[in-house]
């Protein structure tokens, strides 16, 4: 985008472009290095080239790759130096500016220099440790920085959600710990044979690392080139019985469009995690935030098969990798960065526990109700299960439906609460582009006329944990508003 619309727009000026050799191995990158060259665009990049990503190391998992190499040929001027030696780094950038034309400055530097404990560790990728920070801090005589990490409270959401047990896990490992069981099952001679592991330098947060530990025969360790790898676990899953296994977070789904659209059309069969789906608890802005997963169920309906799934709790993720596991077509398996408490049902018992089976396309009743039912899933099927009981408790007798096949329709459920008074859908996803967007006209195409609505993540958002939730307005409280005034 640097290159795009800052140089191009603005040809009388220099435009810098900050990145490192992770941010380099996206296919996008290439594409405007080479465009830049062939418009001859006075953008200089400081290109940070520490050998780290988040799951590893490039030198090791992309084995002769340089970026200094890969932008020579896309013909750009290479200026190369220690990242360390500021007189040199200096002396570079000044020769850059200097010069017309696109230059990559390329730094060679660990990561996190002279910070013990990080310096060349992944570690050093995400944000640093308290404890490391203090330590650090504490050894260059900054005692006044250091006692007020050490005086910071961790903020804690102490709100109790009825109808949930207060045992939580987070969907995104069991992801990992469910495909791990059932590959256990298989040969070695069988795993080699139907299944490969594509992983986009994420294997850590999709829960791919439990297959990589388990299993490395059937894994592979890729950088970040989320396109690249879809296609790759496509193309081995093109043949009938054998699968590729993809993860990344559902941030990045849309740049996997394209691929998934061609898989489809080759008849691939692929297992895909998308984590960090929706707003919760993902500490980051709206870049990060997973709302177009529906994106994903693009063809047409007479497509090779392909189904959307979000496990509400991790009973739901182990039923649902049991049935779905060695199903053909494209799968997509949604899960959240944060964790999720398990779902009881009216007996106080685990909804998906004991010997409860997953059933691709059914969706469940979770609490009965005479007055109107709210449809949901995943993370925000516990949010409106306290709503629920809440309503309940206030005489206003709403059920609850679980839908965690999203693009399925259920035509018995369909009748179920398409005659009662009201559905309202809650979800994290996307307002515009998610389920409670084609919802109303699936219920509108059978006859059924309820009073209806949908919410979502429908505003930018900045930071925080849970607290997206209500600042989006899809917490109980605004739950409960929302059926109340549908209600009228």
């Amino acid at each position: 985008m640097c290159i795009r619309d800052r140089a191009m727009a603005n040809p009388g000026k220099i435009a810098f472009c900050l990145g490192s050799d992770g941010s380099q191995q996206e296919g996008n990158d290439a594409e405007a290095a080479r465009l830049a060259v062939a418009q001859n665009l006075n953008v200089k990049l400081i290109i940070d080239d520490n050998d780290v990503t988040i799951a590893g190391h490039p030198s090791k998992y992309l084995v002769g790759t340089t970026v200094a190499k890969t932008l020579v040929g896309h013909g750009l001027q290479i200026l190369e130096g220690n990242g360390e030696d500021i007189d040199d780094l200096y002396a570079r950038i000044c020769q850059a500016v200097n010069t017309a034309g696109p230059i990559a400055i390329i730094n060679h530097r660990p990561m996190c220099p002279g910070i013990v404990g990080l310096e060349g560790s992944t570690h050093g990728h995400d944000v640093i440790s308290v404890k490391l920070a203090i330590e650090y801090l504490e050894s260059h005589s900054q005692q006044a920085a250091a006692d007020h990490l050490k005086g910071i409270v961790a903020p804690k959401n102490t709100y109790t959600f009825m109808g949930s047990s207060d045992k939580w896990d987070a969907n995104r490992n069991v992801f990992g710990d469910a495909a791990v069981a059932i590959l256990g099952r298989m040969s070695e001679a069988e795993r080699v044979e139907k299944v490969k592991v594509i992983d986009s330098d994420l294997e850590g947060s999709c829960g791919l690392k439990k297959i990589h530990d388990a299993y490395p025969e059937v894994f592979v360790s890729s950088g970040i080139m989320e396109r690249g790898n879809f296609s790759a676990a496509a193309g081995f899953g093109m043949e009938a019985g054998k699968q590729g296994i993809f993860g990344t977070f559902s941030a990045f789904l849309e740049m996997c469009i394209s691929e998934i659209t061609m898989a489809r059309l080759n008849n691939s069969n692929v297992l895909s995690h998308f984590s960090h789906s929706g707003i919760d608890d993902m500490a980051d802005n709206t870049c990060h935030f997973g709302l177009n997963n529906m994106f994903a169920d693009n063809g047409l309906s007479d497509g090779y098969d392909t189904n959307l799934y979000f496990p509400a709790d991790p009973n739901q993720m182990r039923a649902c990798l049991e049935t779905i596991f060695h199903n053909p077509g494209l799968r997509f398996v949604f899960s959240t960065r944060s964790k999720v408490p398990a779902i009881l049902d009216t007996n106080g018992k685990e909804f998906f526990g004991g010997d409860y089976k997953f059933v691709s396309g059914k969706d469940e009743v979770i609490r009965e109700g005479t007055q109107g039912y709210i449809v949901s899933f995943g993370e925000a099927l516990y949010r409106s299960l306290d709503a629920v009981e809440r309503l309940k408790q206030e005489g206003i007798d709403i059920g609850l439906i679980n839908k965690p096949t999203l693009n399925s329709i259920d035509e018995e459920m369909m009748a179920k609460i398409g005659k009662s008074p009201m559905v309202l859908v809650v979800e994290s996803f996307n307002r515009k582009t998610g389920l409670g967007s084609r919802f109303g006209s699936q219920l509108l195409e059978r006859g059924y006329k309820p009073n209806y609505n949908h919410l979502g993540t429908h505003i930018e958002g900045c930071g925080g944990l849970w607290e997206q939730f209500p600042h989006q307005g899809i917490d109980p409280a605004g739950i409960m508003a929302a059926v109340k005034k549908l209600m009228g």
